[in-house]
């Protein structure tokens, strides 16, 4: 029998916590919610609790919940970066909301101002909402392919960007016709690629030659999320780390086997590849009253709170139990949402990292100055560029 691994944790942050009325709860957190110091308090926590890195929610459409609003999740993670100095920081960016050369510039500035500490969570969304209905049927399932396809070749050229290849290089070495580069003027710049995958209207723009140099770790990590089939080809193809909802152990040793069979196809069967599984979390150190706290923020919102990723409540040895038989399943460790902040954060980074602790499950203290080498990445080989 292998030993098992110690785990990696992670937190996913938005304003107030992922449950909808945590706004608006006695527990809610004080003081100016679009304030660098609630942010900095929050990424210190997790700091604290030595936890590998987070994740900062960006999303594309407004969010239900008392917070309508949120901030810019890069610039975020830019102004922590100063006031942290072991904790990944990884800000979320959808993939056809920018273009490729400035998401690979701004990634890399945030590498180099966090001293190799950036990550960029990719996320990929259709133009509209499908219903879970007809998310399966071939009308949806073609143009969503497509749609992943693109995402995976953008991934490709902010790799070869960061890697600082020239922009005309990035395109040429894709697959024949999946870019086609307009004329570059003298200064090198592209004023618009033709269609992707001949769709009218989805275009790719490169129109700045202007890198940051070479981040600190290469590469800084690609991350997404992942529900279905396509999205675990994608994450396959594109990511570094890939978060996953399975709702039992043995649904995600599936959802593993998947992805390490997607990454064989893809050619990626060598690398690394983490797979977290994302967790909603409601903790609390005192039986019963996680369960009462939850309560009341469902009572709060007019209804039980659901969610794509499993939701646990309990206590900090519970937790641990069920992190720990599902890390079986092959996962390399989680991305915890926080049901509620900073209450749930605070149990995750003073009581649950202390019970894993206890159990020689997690780390006591960082061994690593960068990301990469927190999460046991290689740097990828700088390339013999100019």
């Amino acid at each position: 029998m292998t030993e098992q691994q110690p785990l990696h944790l992670a937190v996913a942050l938005d304003t107030v916590g992922w449950h909808p009325a945590a706004g608006a709860g006695p527990d809610a957190p004080g003081g100016d919610l679009f304030g660098l110091a609630h942010w900095t308090e929050l990424v210190q926590e997790a700091e604290r609790g030595l936890l590998d890195f987070v994740t900062l929610e960006d999303p594309p459409k407004r969010p239900a919940g008392p917070v309508r609003h949120r901030l810019d999740a890069l610039l975020v993670a830019a102004a922590v970066a100063a006031r942290t100095g072991h904790i990944g920081l990884v800000p979320t960016g959808v993939v056809d909301q920018a273009r490729p050369t400035h998401i690979a510039r701004a990634i890399a500035t945030l590498d180099h101002v966090s001293g190799g500490r950036a990550g960029w969570r990719t996320q990929v969304t259709p133009a509209r909402p499908i219903p879970m209905a007809d998310l399966f049927t071939p009308e949806v399932q073609r143009p969503m392919a497509e749609l992943f396809e693109r995402a995976a070749d953008l991934v490709r050229v902010v790799r070869a960007l960061w890697d600082g290849v020239d922009d005309e290089k990035a395109l040429r070495d894709l697959a024949p016709g999946r870019f086609a580069p307009a004329d570059p003027d003298p200064g090198g710049r592209f004023a618009e690629i033709e269609p992707l995958g001949g769709a009218a209207g989805d275009w790719l723009t490169i129109d700045s030659p202007a890198l940051a140099p070479r981040a600190p770790q290469g590469h800084p990590l690609v991350f997404t999320l992942a529900h279905i089939s396509l999205r675990f080809r994608y994450g396959a193809r594109a990511a570094d780390v890939v978060s996953v909802t399975p709702h039992s152990a043995a649904e995600a040793r599936a959802t593993v086997e998947e992805i390490r069979g997607e990454q064989a196809a893809a050619g990626r069967g060598g690398q690394k590849v983490h797979v977290f599984a994302d967790v909603v979390v409601f903790l609390d150190g005192i039986q019963g009253r996680a369960a009462e706290r939850k309560a009341r923020l469902d009572e709060a919102h007019g209804g039980e709170y659901t969610s794509d990723a499993p939701i646990v409540v309990g206590t900090p040895a519970e937790v641990a139990d069920l992190l720990l038989e599902w890390q079986a399943a092959g996962l390399s460790g989680y991305r915890l949402r926080p049901g509620a902040l900073p209450h749930d954060l605070r149990a995750i980074t003073r009581e649950l990292v202390p019970e894993l602790q206890a159990r020689g499950a997690f780390r006591t203290a960082y061994e690593a100055g960068t990301l990469r080498g927190l999460l046991g990445l290689p740097l990828p080989a700088a390339p013999d560029v100019l």
